[in-house]
């Protein structure tokens, strides 16, 4: 098993890149969103990766944190989803989104990826919820459990205290479903509460 890849970038587009560790250049597939962070070729890159490996071919995926290695691992792992539909998913939503939406029971947000459908969407959400869910509260990191995914930071922040405020981890975290994680936490918290009492 290979699980990083640290060397010379050699090529990248929108869906791989070719890293060079030690004279070889190792071809990964790649979400855009890890395509992104990749810096300029000729210079040093880490990818964390995860291996496939079927009757007919051993591809490597890679990604630029772990979260979004520990993503990809998750949703391949529920019926349905292969290695391109979740590199399609990590491409248009973070680890922390994806946490998010699937606690708060928002199928929809996985229908923005390319390939798919909202039959596959609420299999991820059913399939995943009970996992995301128990730690999303916790706060637990993606790159700290393979069993789980939680945002991470303001997220977390945000669904604890809207938790210790009476809601439940599913309540807060479909309030906090359109909001940008990267919003400072108050602000999160201050849209969360403003949606909860539009719906209500």
């Amino acid at each position: 098993m290979i699980s990083c890849l640290t060397g010379i970038l050699l090529e990248k587009s929108a869906d791989y890149a070719v890293v060079d560790c030690g004279g070889v250049g190792y071809l990964t597939w790649i979400p855009s969103s890890t395509a992104g962070k990749l810096p300029s070729v000729g210079e040093k890159c880490t990818l964390y990766t995860s291996m496939n490996v079927t009757e007919n071919d051993i591809s490597l995926y890679g990604f630029a944190d772990k979260d979004s290695r520990t993503a990809f691992k998750l949703l391949t792992g529920v019926s349905g989803v292969g290695p391109k539909a979740g590199l399609s998913i990590l491409s248009v939503l973070g680890p922390d989104r994806i946490a998010l939406a699937i606690s708060g029971g928002d199928h929809k947000a996985f229908t923005a990826a390319n390939g798919v459908g909202p039959k596959l969407a609420q299999r991820i959400v059913l399939e995943l919820k009970d996992k995301v869910g128990k730690s999303l509260a916790a706060g637990v990191n993606l790159s700290e459990t393979s069993q789980a995914a939680a945002p991470a930071g303001g997220a977390a922040q945000a669904v604890a205290a809207l938790t210790s405020l009476g809601y439940t981890a599913a309540e807060a975290a479909q309030a906090l479903g359109g909001i940008d994680p990267a919003l400072p936490v108050p602000e999160m918290i201050r849209l969360a509460l403003q949606g909860i009492g539009k719906r209500r």
